[in-house]
């Protein structure tokens, strides 16, 4: 399994307000981020999987919508957390 219970735990240990917080912006975006490579990495791999190529989509989505959720709330933590993941967005 790629994504077990350690690997989460790290995930929300260094994103989230608390090792134990899962439920802020940034620990969620966070994980969308490492799936989404994850599965990034899987497609490149198998370009005809097309029920994870929707899912991909769907997830970069989510984590879309977070991201301008954060903006719209506090653009200092949007622009430390897009910094963090190296993620290309403005």
């Amino acid at each position: 399994m790629y994504l077990d219970q350690a690997k989460k735990a790290e995930i929300f240990e260094k994103f989230g307000k608390t090792p134990a917080d899962t439920g802020s912006v940034e620990s969620q975006v966070a994980l969308f981020s490492y799936r989404i490579s994850h599965l990034t990495e899987h497609l490149k791999k198998n370009h005809k999987d097309h029920a994870t190529a929707r899912s991909l989509t769907m997830l970069v989505g989510k984590r879309r919508s977070l991201l301008n959720y954060l903006k719209a709330r506090d653009i200092e933590r949007y622009r430390n957390l897009v910094k963090a993941l190296g993620l290309r967005y403005k």
